[in-house]
């Protein structure tokens, strides 16, 4: 399952005629962490002694209209966060006579003295529907598992075995729907475990829409790549393991060719296993891949690398915000070109040698681990348009990481994957000219939302290289970058460092589960203005980066 740590129940509001509760405290192994950027210093994570959470359930109750008030709906605080002005900002999950709301989620902005500033929400009309299904779960279940067009390159596709089919409300599919959520286990064609989430219409049996739980990119990976690094290893014994202490715990083991089986992701059963990287002394690796640890040394510095990067640049201190690591599996499968998140670890197949080397190239490491970022903040749903902003923030992120390292062995540019690229060096995605590799559009249209999401995160991905390096030719880490805009006009960009605290403000702060391309815009828009004030050259330069790629 998703894993959720550093986060705990904190107060619940009923709306309606139920009025307004608070029960509990947030607390957690997060509290009192530094979460993100704000103008004049970092955002704090805090726990319910503040009464920030309580203010916030309060706030609400007194804006009804503003809360999509319904009756049997209720609002139960997850995560607050408070800027250097004392601002707050509360997430909020929602549930409607008893079922998860999914898509649902919120915050709610107040000043620094309980100033009432709005919410953020993908949800747009109050809940209105009945929660009594038409449908039966074992029929819902056999829908999900019927052979369809979009689910035949899954193989042994079942439902799990511990996540039974459950009610929801689904407001990510446009008008809300009562549906049932069924969870199916599998493997796809290139050896990537699936754990697929089918959402069947609780009154019609169809299905409404498919989400892909284990999130991957679609590449493949070297110091294979980063020349020598320096690594913080830990003794064990005689010997030495890739262990990292001082980044809590995090470390890296090598799989040697095992793949996990169909049943890993939900039941436990057949995850692969290995032991941990380990030398006879402090240095690990030959840089080839004539030696396997060489491919350890990559994945764990760029563990490292992005550790620092979040700590240092956004004040978040791991992929949780609790300061918890996470862990690495190196040579997984056989020829697998490609590398995943799943929820609690980073794994990374070694390519087919030919085309391809190991997946384990500084950006795509970045490019996991903020895979867990998004899903414990504003945890962008992994299909549609969410799903391709999710995909383009762990593009935006992990591309933010290779600039960061300043590795002269590997430049920063706006190229992903171009390392493990054995033949073209042009890597699978670019952002300054997404449409390069044939699927992912520049500009945004009405068919955005059902294309791959590796595919639809184009547009973000675009709009964040207008806004840090503007449209024209530049030379970037040795590399002839050209992009061009959708509208005919020439952007100017504000650097990189800007547009990076912009987009992980709007991410912790204003996105929210179901966000949009059009929602991204007045998140990042709103960002701009907390970072750099109402009516700057940074928020200009945000509307003028969407407006290029056509969103308005």
């Amino acid at each position: 399952m998703r894993r959720t740590t550093g986060i705990a129940a904190a107060a619940v509001l009923a709306l309606g005629a139920l009025g307004a509760q608070t029960t509990g405290a947030l607390a957690g192994p997060g509290e009192g962490r530094s979460a993100g950027p704000a103008a004049g210093g970092t955002v704090q994570q805090l726990d319910g002694a503040t009464g920030a959470a309580r203010d916030a359930v309060a706030a609400l109750a007194a804006h009804p209209r503003a809360a999509l008030d319904a009756p049997g709906q209720q609002v139960r605080a997850t995560q607050t966060m408070l800027d250097p002005s004392g601002a707050t900002h509360v997430r909020m999950e929602r549930t409607y006579r008893g079922l998860p709301v999914l898509g649902g989620d919120l915050v709610v902005h107040q000043g620094a003295s309980d100033a009432w500033r709005g919410v953020s929400q993908s949800l747009d009309t109050p809940l209105d529907l009945s929660v009594t299904p038409a449908v039966a779960a074992s029929r819902a279940a056999a829908r999900a598992t019927a052979p369809a067009a979009d689910t035949r390159s899954i193989a042994r596709m079942e439902v799990s075995a511990d996540q039974a089919p459950r009610l929801v409300v689904d407001a990510l599919a446009g008008t809300p729907r009562l549906a049932w959520e069924v969870v199916t286990t599998g493997r796809q064609d290139d050896g990537t475990p699936s754990r697929l989430a089918s959402y069947v219409d609780a009154r019609t049996g169809q299905v409404l829409r498919r989400e892909e739980q284990i999130q991957t990119v679609d590449g493949s990976g070297q110091s294979l790549y980063g020349g020598t690094v320096p690594l913080q290893v830990a003794p064990a014994g005689s010997a030495y393991e890739l262990r990292d202490v001082t980044r809590g715990g995090t470390y890296t083991v090598d799989l040697a060719g095992k793949q996990d089986s169909a049943l890993c992701g939900v039941l436990g059963v057949g995850c692969a296993t290995g032991k941990v990287v380990s030398s006879p002394t402090t240095s690990f690796g030959n840089g080839t891949t004539s030696d396997p640890d060489s491919a350890g040394v990559d994945a764990q510095y760029g563990t490292d690398v992005t550790w620092d990067y979040y700590s240092d640049v956004h004040g978040r201190e791991g992929i949780f915000g609790d300061g918890s690591g996470s862990y690495n599996r190196v040579h997984y499968g056989k020829n697998y070109v490609n590398a995943f998140w799943d929820g609690e670890k980073m794994t990374y197949g070694d390519g087919d040698g030919t085309n391809f080397g190991p997946l384990v190239s500084l950006d795509v490491a970045g490019h996991e681990m903020s895979h867990g970022v998004t899903e414990n903040t504003a945890g962008l749903t992994y299909s549609g348009e969410s799903g391709g902003l999710n995909e383009a923030t762990s593009d935006i992120f992990g591309t933010m990481v290779e600039f960061y390292a300043a590795n002269p062995a590997d430049p920063g540019d706006y190229l992903i994957g171009e390392e493990f690229d054995l033949k073209e060096k042009v890597g699978f995605r670019r952002m300054d000219d997404p449409i390069a590799d044939g699927s992912s559009p520049n500009c945004y249209s009405a068919d955005t939302k059902n294309l791959d999401v590796h595919y639809s995160s184009g547009v973000g991905n675009h709009f964040f290289y207008l806004l840090a390096e503007g449209s024209g030719a530049k030379t970037i880490g040795g590399v002839a970058h050209r992009s061009t805009t959708c509208d005919g006009s020439t952007v100017t960009g504000i650097g990189r460092d800007q547009a990076d605290a912009i987009w992980f403000r709007a991410l912790t702060v204003y996105m929210t589960s179901g966000t949009t391309y059009s929602q991204a815009r007045a998140a990042t828009l709103s960002a701009a203005r907390d970072l750099y004030g109402a009516g700057s050259a940074q928020e200009s330069a945000v509307a003028a980066a969407w407006t290029a790629v056509s969103v308005a």
